[in-house]
């Protein structure tokens, strides 16, 4: 994969200036795309509205967020591990649900990691920063 392109899909502005911080500050992505919702996640994954002409290739990891307008979380969860085109691209849910149903449904759905948020500023740049480390860096993806 030439372009490291984490999909960042968080409706909440405060997280997206925090994950932003530590992914671009970091180093750790040649690109960072933001989903404010679910439909926009999507689209971007599926090559449709305003991401029709975007290059090929999939997001190194997509950052998910469960609770988010128009599409939830879980709902782009369960689209993508469903679709063979994408099922192996790695989602992190990194959420503030601490709900055991939530953990247990999106590991179900075929969840890489469920992480979250921490409340502290530090922690949560932390966070970030290790996902990304992990994600982008050490995990190897097949061709695509």
């Amino acid at each position: 994969m030439s372009t490291k392109t984490i999909l960042l899909a968080e409706d909440d502005p405060r997280d997206v200036e925090l994950a932003l911080i530590a992914l671009e500050g970091n180093n750790l992505a040649k690109k960072v795309v933001v989903a404010k919702n679910g439909v926009i996640a999507l689209d971007y994954l599926y090559h449709r509205g305003e991401f029709a002409n975007r290059p090929a290739g999939h997001p190194v990891v997509v950052l998910l967020d469960l609770k988010m307008p128009k599409v939830g979380g879980l709902d782009v969860l369960r689209r993508v591990k469903a679709d063979p085109d994408l099922k192996h691209i790695p989602i992190v849910v990194l959420t503030s649900s601490r709900e055991e149903q939530d953990i247990v449904e999106t590991y179900h759905l075929g969840v890489n990691a469920y992480v979250v948020k921490p409340v502290a500023f530090d922690k949560f740049l932390e966070v970030v920063k290790q996902l990304s480390l992990f994600w982008v860096l050490t995990n190897e993806v097949p061709n695509q």
